[in-house]
C-alpha cells in the first residue's frame, strides 16, 4: 500500500457518515427549522414578476433614444440576479423546505427552473437524488472527471471551462456564463437518449424510470415553448435580445456556477458522505447571504438539505461546537484562487492532475473553522 492510499484509508476511518451529523445534531435545532416555509414561494414569485417586468420594459427599447438605451443596463443585473434566486429558491423548494404540496411545487418548480433549461423532474433525479446522496464520490454525476476517463467531449469541454491552474482566462470567462447549460444538455442528453451507466461523456452516469424519462422529455418542451414565446414578445430584436434575454442569463448562469464550483470542486473525492469532508461552505458578504438564501452555507445544507435555510448559521453554530475543527469554511475569493491553482482532474481520490495527466498535486488542506 502505497502513501497516498495510506492516506486515503485513514481519512475515511475517520470520516464520520452524513447521517451520524443529522442524527445528533436534529434534536438540537428548533422544530420551526423544519416546517414549511411558504414564504420562500413568495421570494420565488417576487423574482418570476421581475423577469416578467424586465421583459416588458425592454419590448419598448425600440422607442428609445439610442443614448438611453445603456438605462437598461441596472435592469438587465436585476434580472440576471433573479436567475440566480430563481435556481436557490426553485432548489429549497425542490428539497420540500417551502411547502409540501406537491403539484404547488411541482408548478412552481418547474416555473422556477425555465430559464435554466432544468426540468424539475431532471433536478430532483440529479440533484436530490443522485447528487446529495453521492455526493463527491465516484459515483457523484456533479463531481470532477477522472484521469482515467475517455477524453472525450464532455471531458474536453469542462477542462477547456472550468477554473483551474491551465484555463485560459477567456475561455474561464465563456465557461462562467455558459458551463451550466453544458452541464444540462450532458445529463438530459445522457437519460434522454441513453439512459445507461455506461454513458462516458458525463462524470458519473445514473439511470432515471421510463415514467421521469417521459416526464423530463414533456417538460422540456415546454421550458423551450416559454423561451421561444419570450424571443417572439421581444420580436427577435438584437438589441432587445441582448440586454433582456442573453446578458441577464449571461449573469445568472455565471452566479451560479461561482457558488457551484467552489462546493465541492476543490475538494477531495471520498467513498464515505461526510458533508464535512466532500463539502466547502464560503464566506460572502451578508448582502449576498440575504439575495440568495444563505447559499453559500454549502455543507450545512449538505447536512439537513430540507431544512429552512434560514436557520443555516444555527446549524454551523450546533456543528462547530459538536464538531470543532471539522467544517471547511473559508472566504469565498480563497475558494476562487485555491481553484485557480489546482488542476481540475482526480487522479486519485486526493489528487488532482491536469490533461495531459503530468501534474500531480494534492488537494489543497482547506483550513477549518477552528482555525479561522
Amino acid at each position: 500500500m502505497n502513501s497516498q492510499q495510506l492516506m486515503s484509508r485513514t481519512e475515511e476511518e475517520l470520516m464520520i457518515p452524513h447521517a451520524e451529523y443529522a442524527k445528533k445534531l436534529r434534536p438540537l435545532l428548533p422544530s420551526e427549522a423544519f416546517a414549511p416555509d411558504p414564504g420562500k414561494l413568495g421570494i420565488l414569485s417576487i423574482n418570476l414578476v421581475i423577469m416578467i417586468l424586465g421583459w416588458a420594459i425592454a419590448s419598448t427599447l425600440d422607442r428609445w433614444p439610442v443614448f438611453l438605451i445603456p438605462l437598461y443596463l441596472p435592469i438587465a443585473l436585476m434580472m440576471g440576479n433573479s436567475i440566480i434566486v430563481l435556481l436557490f429558491s426553485s432548489h429549497n423548494l425542490m428539497h420540500g423546505s417551502v411547502i409540501k404540496n406537491k403539484r404547488v411545487m411541482d408548478i412552481m418548480g418547474f416555473l422556477g427552473l425555465t430559464l435554466l433549461w432544468m426540468p424539475q423532474t431532471m433536478w430532483k433525479a440529479v440533484h436530490n437524488r443522485e447528487h446529495h446522496n453521492k455526493t463527491n464520490s465516484m459515483n457523484d454525476p456533479d463531481r470532477n472527471y477522472l484521469e482515467g476517463q475517455p477524453k472525450n467531449w464532455g471531458k474536453w469541454i469542462q477542462n477547456l471551462f472550468v477554473p483551474s491552474a491551465e484555463v485560459h482566462p477567456l475561455w474561464l470567462a465563456v465557461g462562467m456564463t455558459s458551463a451550466w447549460g453544458v452541464h444540462n444538455f450532458r445529463n438530459i442528453t445522457s437519460v434522454l437518449f441513453f439512459n445507461d451507466k455506461s454513458v462516458d461523456y458525463v462524470p458519473a452516469a445514473f439511470t432515471i424510470t421510463p415514467k421521469e424519462r417521459r416526464a423530463i422529455a414533456l417538460e422540456l418542451v415546454a421550458i423551450a415553448a416559454i423561451h421561444l414565446t419570450i424571443l417572439f414578445s421581444l420580436q427577435f430584436d438584437p438589441i432587445k435580445l441582448l440586454l433582456s434575454y442573453f446578458l441577464p442569463i449571461a449573469i445568472g448562469y455565471a452566479g451560479v456556477m461561482f457558488y457551484i464550483y467552489t462546493n465541492h470542486m476543490v475538494s477531495p473525492m471520498s467513498s464515505v458522505n461526510d458533508p464535512t469532508f466532500n463539502s466547502l461552505s464560503i464566506r460572502v458578504p451578508k448582502l449576498f447571504d440575504w439575495l440568495h438564501l444563505n447559499f453559500s452555507y454549502h455543507t450545512e445544507h449538505h447536512i439537513f438539505p430540507n431544512i429552512n435555510s434560514d436557520y443555516y448559521p444555527l446549524v454551523r453554530e450546533l456543528l462547530e461546537l459538536h464538531y470543532p475543527g471539522r467544517l471547511k469554511l473559508i472566504d469565498a475569493t480563497e475558494a476562487w484562487r485555491l481553484l485557480l491553482q489546482t488542476p481540475r482532474h482526480y487522479k486519485d481520490e486526493n489528487t488532482f492532475t491536469d490533461w495531459s495527466g503530468e501534474k500531480s498535486v494534492p488537494c489543497p488542506v482547506i483550513p477549518t473553522s477552528a482555525k479561522n
